[in-house]
């Protein structure tokens, strides 16, 4: 369910300020309450900032907000809005479910993370989680089509000259590829998760891309894994 974007800090911060815009009180307290929650071991602690969405984005310090589709006015807009004028700001959106055009269309347009509105308390906040760790949360079924849709954009800007990688990225890579989250990459290949969280910022950097998503595209349309071997070693 997690496909994981970039390459988080090793030291977590002791706390994180998220935003909440939602237009309904009921539905504000409720996301709210979330956060009242303790934190899990290794975890920062999570403390909401409720405001309208312009002072939410004059917060330098916030760099996550959640935003209630069901219950905001603008919708679509606050996503573009936000994506505009601060890009590092990772969107967490909680809308209507079933709606898999819609999950496509707000992680298109900036979300990392789509949660339908019935998800469980626990459920929304190991999502924030996961994108406050620096992964993309969404529904495993739909990060195909993700994929399908974004190779749809033009590759001529991408650099186009031949990309080497190791014996070690094309296995890691390899697992990126089924969605595997850091940890399960690094019990699956018997490394640190810091280990693999290095591969994954080498495979970014030649590859040119800035999440993990983009990675996935790059190596499917590129075709990384069908190389022949480099000869280098696979040790970490």
């Amino acid at each position: 369910m997690v496909l994981e974007s970039d390459v988080s800090s090793a030291i977590n911060p002791a706390s994180i300020r998220i935003g909440i815009i939602a237009g309904e009180p009921v539905r504000m307290e409720g996301l709210r309450l979330i956060f009242d929650q303790p934190s899990e071991q290794g975890h920062p602690k999570l403390i909401p900032i409720i405001g309208p969405l312009n002072e939410l984005l004059c917060d330098r310090s916030l760099h996550h907000i959640v935003v209630d589709l069901n219950s905001s006015a603008g919708g679509f807009e606050i996503l573009e809005t936000v994506r505009r004028s601060r890009p590092e700001v990772r969107q967490i959106v909680i809308g209507p479910e079933n709606q898999d055009e819609l999950v496509l269309n707000a992680i298109t347009a900036g979300a990392r993370a789509y949660l339908d509105s019935s998800a469980a308390p626990e459920t929304v906040r190991q999502a924030i989680q996961i994108v406050v760790s620096g992964s993309i949360w969404a529904p495993r079924k739909l990060l195909s089509r993700l994929i399908d849709r974004l190779l749809g954009v033009a590759e001529a800007t991408a650099p186009q000259e031949a990309i080497t990688l190791t014996d070690r990225e094309k296995q890691v890579l390899e697992l990126i590829l089924l969605a595997k989250s850091t940890r399960e990459i690094a019990h699956q290949l018997g490394i640190e998760e810091r280990t693999v969280k290095a591969h994954v910022g080498r495979l970014m950097h030649k590859t040119g891309v800035e999440n993990r998503v983009e990675l996935c595209v790059r190596a499917l349309n590129r075709s990384l894994l069908h190389e022949p071997p480099t000869g280098e070693s696979t040790q970490n």
